[in-house]
């Protein structure tokens, strides 16, 4: 059964936030690369990489249930962000955004009985749990360390460890 065009509407729009998120994450890497540190280019780097391979899974199943994927233009991101903390921030704050745009992405797909999208944004609700969590953890560690730059550092080496997960 192919998908419906709200459905396949309201997937595409979510393609393009998920490549718009793997832009912003790059651009925050940057950031965090001019302020000389390289841990946390890394894990934006890799949080990049992640809102690209979400994305491509949703391009995937658009097109496994013989829908149409219509790529749409990816906004410039941000490219200011201020202290390390202000990126966290900005990224716990950009990670609720999605959330909630999986959840009403689910809620459509629950309205239009379309059960197969509602089992394959199951796995994507359960990341979000943890994207929240993670960026939630480290400003919280970002919070105690406040101006202490021994203790950035160390945290800027345990962020260069973060590997890429198959995930979703």
């Amino acid at each position: 059964m192919g998908l419906n065009q709200t459905i396949q509407e309201a997937l595409n729009r979510h393609i393009n936030e998920e490549f718009y998120a793997s832009y912003l994450y790059l651009s925050m890497s940057a950031h965090c690369d001019s302020l000389d540190l390289p841990g946390f280019a890394h894990w934006m780097r890799i949080q990049s990489q992640e809102e690209y391979a979400h994305a491509m899974n949703l391009f995937d199943f658009v097109q496994d249930r013989q829908g149409k994927v219509t790529l749409l233009p990816i906004d410039q991101p941000v490219v200011e962000f201020g202290s390390v903390l202000d990126v966290m921030e900005a990224t716990l704050s950009h990670e609720r955004l999605v959330s909630s745009l999986i959840n009403e992405l689910y809620e459509l797909a629950s309205r239009e009985s379309d059960y197969p999208t509602q089992v394959h944004l199951q796995a994507f609700i359960t990341e979000q749990i943890e994207e929240e969590k993670t960026a939630a953890d480290i400003i919280a560690k970002l919070r105690l360390i406040g101006e202490d730059g021994s203790n950035l550092l160390l945290l800027d080496n345990e962020m260069a460890a973060r590997q890429l997960s198959p995930g979703l």
